[in-house]
């Protein structure tokens, strides 16, 4: 009998494993995932728009529809700031189909039309010099956002009860925030809050932020203007968009808003993202808001003032008293003297007048009166003036004028006070058309701080 040679331990071969088979547990277990990623998604949408209890005006616009949701807060004042928000929802309207191409792609095009719209009506229309309007969009694939973003306007997914900010602002204090100098808090309350870097005009290229993001059935989505993200925290934010209805959520950010102090319109867009056939059938119908949905129409008396659901009462408003009914007496009646101070009063008015003397005497004192008293007017308005302080231009640098940015009959209210060293030209196009028509500042100090952060910000890009 033949012997079997020894074989080192180190050298020996392990016998192959067999893999066990997957038991139908295993495979039961994963197949309801895939099966619901497979699963189509939709959007369960609403939107609401509120003009506030301070402006006059919407210029606000919002969109909601079953492939699109966009906001857009309108700035210009009397450069109608609502003309450029409801022509840029116009134009960005258009995507509300499923893409056919690149979502992210789609989206530039679309920023790319609104910005050069308004720059035809600026052209045409030189009274909208000035006008512009922030924007941002999430345009809907079945499976993921693309996010298109300018200005201070927000985006927001909440999932799983965890808020999640999708977009970042455009704005001065954001960049004070980057660099550690200031607090979210803080950057709610600054004086400069409102200083926006971008934004789409029709003259100055903007660069938005695009990118886009997973989205799963559950997830819950918020397009706000910052009537409302710029007074409500992530906190009251997040404890809202978890309840109930994308309208109920949708009335109760506006409203929460409101009673928290915001001075500007509120626009909110919230969206559910759902399996395509849970639930109720949802309503395709896409919804307009705000100015957008406004100007179309001819309004007038109170209407064209604007209206707001949530007025609420306004601090230091004491009504209108009820008028006080006079009954005239019968025909024929003599006026009885009486001890009513009414008709005292009314027995006075008929009463016999003495005849009037020095009555240029009179009239002369009461205008030396009213001249002392327009001359301390004017003497009072203008010591102020001297206490005033903005940042603009001066032989091209950025410089601080004492006074006000502005004029009366043709003579400037300012004079340039403080130049600094800051060279207009090195600044970005947006940043430099701020500058140039004035930045105001509570105080020297103030103004010298908004430039050292021009400068910080220039030398940051």
């Amino acid at each position: 009998m033949s012997e079997t040679p020894d074989v080192p331990v180190d050298e020996q071969v392990p016998a192959p494993e067999t893999p066990a088979p997957e038991t139908p547990a295993a495979e039961a277990a994963e197949a309801p995932e895939a099966a619901e990623e497979a699963r189509p998604l939709q959007l369960r949408f609403a939107a609401l728009s509120d003009v506030g209890r301070v402006r006059r005006d919407n210029q606000d616009s919002g969109y909601a529809g079953p492939w699109l949701l966009s906001v857009c807060d309108g700035v210009g004042g009397a450069a109608r700031g609502d003309i450029a928000s409801s022509t840029a929802v116009q134009q960005l309207r258009r995507l509300d189909e499923r893409p056919a191409g690149d979502p992210v792609a789609l989206v530039a095009g679309a920023l790319h039309r609104a910005h050069d719209r308004i720059g035809e009506l600026v052209e045409h229309d030189p009274a909208l010099n000035g006008t512009s309007t922030t924007a941002t969009l999430a345009l809907f694939d079945g499976h993921k956002i693309a996010i298109g973003h300018v200005g201070d306007t927000r985006a927001y997914l909440l999932r799983d009860g965890v808020l999640t900010r999708l977009t970042k602002d455009h704005t001065f204090v954001q960049s004070l925030i980057d660099e550690g100098r200031i607090s979210e808090e803080e950057a709610r309350v600054h004086p400069h809050r409102n200083l926006i870097l971008q934004a789409l005009d029709g003259v100055h290229e903007a660069e938005p932020d695009l990118f886009s993001e997973e989205v799963r059935a559950g997830d819950r989505l918020l397009l706000c203007s910052d009537g409302a993200c710029g007074v409500l925290d992530d906190d009251r934010i997040a404890d809202i968009l978890g309840t109930a209805t994308p309208d109920f959520a949708a009335v109760e950010l506006v409203r929460a808003s409101l009673e928290a102090g915001s001075s500007d319109n509120v626009t909110c867009v919230v969206a559910d993202v759902v399996l395509a056939d849970q639930g109720d059938p949802i309503d395709p119908t896409p919804l307009l808001v705000g100015a957008a949905a406004e100007l179309p129409r001819r309004r007038t008396g109170l209407a064209a003032a604007g209206t707001s659901r949530f007025r609420g009462h306004r601090s230091g408003d004491t009504g209108e008293l009820d008028p006080v009914p006079a009954d005239d007496p019968p025909a024929g009646a003599g006026r009885a003297i009486t001890s009513d101070p009414l008709d005292r009063d009314e027995e006075l008015r008929y009463a016999p007048q003495a005849p009037r003397r020095f009555v240029w005497l009179k009239r002369l004192s009461a205008a030396a009166v009213v001249l002392g008293l327009l001359w301390m007017a004017a003497a009072g308005a203008w010591f102020w003036s001297q206490k005033q302080y903005y940042v603009g231009v001066h032989d091209g640098a950025v410089t601080i004028f004492r006074g006000i940015d502005s004029e009366l009959l043709g003579v400037e209210l300012g004079t340039a006070y403080e130049q600094s060293d800051l060279a207009v030209a090195t600044l970005s196009d947006y940043v430099r058309g701020t500058v140039e028509n004035g930045i105001e500042a509570r105080s020297l100090e103030d103004a010298r701080h908004v430039i050292q952060n021009l400068a910080a910000e220039q030398g940051g890009e």
